[in-house]
């Protein structure tokens, strides 16, 4: 099978960006300091990322204006883009999950002069200092996840194609379970390599970029291998 018409799914906090925004975005602009409390409880597995996000939210104050002007700061890997060229040359459509927010997403991906990648994420709006989050890909019998990745990964994979999986961190691990290619970052590799999860290791988007520039590969047996 060629590659030709595949998806690929990049996380986008520390994968396509080189840090965790929102992470950034809940220190900057926090009113206290109950996100502490909270972020301790959910990387201790005693919440998951939907009630995690709910409580952190909850206490930022900022206005839809200060947060554009943040976020115009913010730099994506050079590599991404590199990654788009690559990618709409072979015909491979680029897919983003992220257990994040689709404005903040968006607005860093065009203020990078990136339009067109579609977009999987939860959503917010604004009323006067307060963030109002949504959570319209959340699993209702599953409350682990703000956004089911896996079920997004799912969703757009249907014809039998690899599943193609990059990301670094806690919520990207249900969907790496189910794919059949992972490029793993940080504390991703450590759970899966942990777990027996056969994976790439990455540093950045650049080791993905020099495994896809590789000509002649091709499917077989649900792996990519290089043609001779």
């Amino acid at each position: 099978m060629k590659l030709s018409g595949q998806k690929v799914f990049f996380d986008f906090d520390n994968t396509i960006a080189p840090f965790d925004v929102l992470d950034d975005i809940i220190e900057r602009f926090s009113t206290n300091d109950k996100w502490v409390a909270i972020e301790r409880n959910w990387k201790r597995g005693r919440i998951g990322s939907l009630e995690c996000l709910k409580g952190q939210l909850a206490g930022i104050g900022v206005s839809r204006a200060e947060l554009e002007r943040y976020l115009l700061k913010v730099r994506i890997d050079p590599y991404f883009t590199k990654l788009l060229v690559l990618f709409k040359q072979r015909n491979i459509k680029p897919v983003i999950a992220s257990d994040s927010f689709s404005f903040v997403i968006r607005s860093i991906l065009r203020n990078s002069g990136i339009r067109g990648v579609r977009v999987y994420a939860n959503n917010l709006r604004f009323k006067q200092n307060r963030i109002i989050p949504a959570f319209p890909l959340k699993d209702k019998t599953c409350l682990l996840c703000a956004h089911c990745k896996k079920k997004t990964l799912l969703k757009e994979i249907k014809d039998g194609r690899l599943k193609i999986y990059i990301g670094d961190g806690l919520s990207d691990l249900c969907p790496s379970r189910h794919a059949d290619l992972v490029f793993a970052k940080d504390a991703l590799f450590r759970r899966l390599k942990g777990r027996g999860k056969s994976c790439i290791r990455i540093r950045g988007l650049k080791d993905v970029y020099d495994y896809f520039q590789e000509e002649g590969w091709r499917y077989k047996n649900r792996k990519l291998i290089k043609k001779r």
